[in-house]
Formats: structure tokens, C-alpha cells, sequence
């Protein structure tokens, strides 16, 4: 489950939102660790190959990456190792995420 918040009171398309979210690992050798995003707070529309170009920040480590709509599991946030710090599936985490529109 997901607990959101928008920082400062923001709002609109683009402005930074704040989540807590529990990590998913996904299936299989290799996996992946995603965030979900919830989708109240999630990009509007997805972009070239169902990405939207995000700065995000979990745990206060920040970085810029994407974010990814999948078909069955919804917005998604891939959280690498280095940024994880040791957590891994069903974790919680703090996450923020600002739209890089100079990357759109």
C-alpha cells in the first residue's frame, strides 16, 4: 500500500509528488525492483515505449531515470541496487518524483 502526499501543497501536471511505496521485485533470474507509482500521481500520458523521463529520489538518493507504465502492474519506478541500499521486496521506501520535461 502507498501512502501520498504532494510537497509544499504543489499541484499540477509535472510538480513534484512524495510517496511511500513498497518494493516489488519482479519475477525470474535478474529481476527487477520497481516502486509502484500510484496512479494518482503518475504522469498523465506515457511516452516513447511507455516511458516518461523522471528525477526521482528514494530514500534521499536521487537520480535521473524513468518511469514505465506497465499493462497489469501500472506506473513503475526501477530502483537499482545502488539507490536501494540493501532493501529489496516488500520494503517500504520514501520515493519523490519530478517529470524532466528537458528530457521529454
Amino acid at each position: 500500500m502507498s501512502t501520498v502526499s504532494r510537497p509544499g501543497g504543489g499541484s499540477g501536471e509535472g510538480a513534484p509528488v512524495a510517496f511511500e511505496a513498497t518494493l516489488v521485485r519482479w519475477p525470474g533470474p535478474g529481476g527487477w525492483v520497481f516502486a509502484p507509482v500510484p496512479d494518482e500521481y503518475a504522469p498523465p500520458t506515457a511516452g516513447p515505449f511507455g516511458r516518461v523521463p523522471v528525477t526521482a529520489t528514494v530514500d534521499a538518493r536521487t537520480w535521473s531515470t524513468s518511469v514505465w507504465r506497465d499493462r497489469t502492474a501500472g506506473w513503475l519506478l526501477a530502483v537499482p541496487a545502488r539507490i536501494r541500499a540493501g532493501k529489496d521486496h516488500g520494503d517500504v521506501v520514501s520515493v519523490a518524483i519530478e517529470i524532466d520535461h528537458a528530457r521529454l
